[in-house]
């Protein structure tokens, strides 16, 4: 692999592009929106971009590359759209991946008549370029050997990819988030608690730990010299207890209004810009020192 398209330069688009040529990737950019060629070279201030190549058509993009990720809204009619592009324009053996975070692969492969085999999910989390985690998602005419291939690709960029055995709406870690926002949202909505205190709770809480090591290896570390068997057996049944009492909540246009105001109180003293650079510092210095740990898993 040598050259990547890059459909769709948006946030999470030019999250990607930041990471391909810090690899030492030639990377061809496309993005049909008025203004994206500035915006991506903006988005990308201190990265070389002399690797780069911002084009107009989605299927001149394609046409060059060896793996495309494409980035493009949410939608089965522009997915199907956009990949019916990328398909008569790419040659056969190139990877078409998506960044979707919800959509099903099989689903998007509907747009890719010639060749659905190599339709594959590639979901990252913001921001890509740091975030290692990719959730490589196969279809049901997704080939094997694209599955591999994704992999690999995604683990020489320096990602973390995982590979799920069968497609479900919204992938593996935003079903795992959207579990936690169903009880956050509901714990706000029974005034239990409020935004700031739940974003404390998790942050100062067990989002520490889920920084170092995931829940099964966590609940495990929990039990002691028991491990997971312990927990289970201890804490099993007033977890179920638990699960029993969530709320099921509906977002409501006073629920949402309520979360945003929250969320504007808690940030009333930060400004945007500054929290996403101090958030990215600290997860640079997480992924460093979590590197420096040979015994993490």
């Amino acid at each position: 692999m040598s050259t990547v398209a890059v459909v769709g330069t948006g946030v999470i688009g030019a999250s990607w592009t930041a990471l391909f040529l810090a690899n030492g990737l030639d990377v061809v950019a496309t993005d049909p929106a008025p203004g994206a060629e500035e915006r991506l070279r903006g988005a990308l201030e201190g990265t070389p971009t002399d690797r780069l190549r911002f084009v107009a058509d989605a299927g001149e993009a394609a046409a060059h590359a060896d793996f495309v990720q494409e980035n493009g809204p949410e939608r089965e009619d522009v997915k199907h759209a956009l990949f019916a592009v990328l398909d008569e324009a790419a040659r056969p053996e190139v990877v078409l991946a998506s960044s979707s975070s919800g959509l099903l692969p099989s689903v998007i492969a509907r747009g890719c008549p010639r060749h659905p085999e190599r339709v594959v999910i590639g979901h990252p989390f913001n921001p890509p370029h740091l975030i290692p985690l990719v959730e490589v998602v196969p279809g049901r005419d997704t080939a094997p050997e694209v599955v591999d291939r994704a992999v690999a690709f995604y683990t020489s960029v320096g990602k973390r990819p995982i590979r799920l055995s069968r497609e479900v709406p919204g992938h593996i870690a935003n079903r795992l988030q959207a579990a936690l926002w169903q009880e956050a949202y509901s714990l706000v909505e029974r005034g239990v608690a409020t935004v700031a205190d739940i974003d404390t709770a998790i942050a100062y809480g067990p989002g520490l730990r889920w920084a170092v090591l995931g829940p099964f290896v966590n609940q495990h570390l929990s039990g002691g010299p028991g491990g997971l068997a312990h927990v289970l057996r201890h804490l099993g049944p007033p977890t179920e207890e638990w699960w029993r009492d969530l709320g099921q909540v509906h977002l409501t246009p006073e629920l949402a209004e309520t979360l945003v105001a929250g969320v504007d109180a808690e940030l009333a003293e930060t400004g945007q810009a500054r929290l996403v650079a101090a958030r990215d510092a600290v997860l640079a210095q997480l992924l460093a020192a979590k590197a420096a740990q040979p015994d993490l898993p």
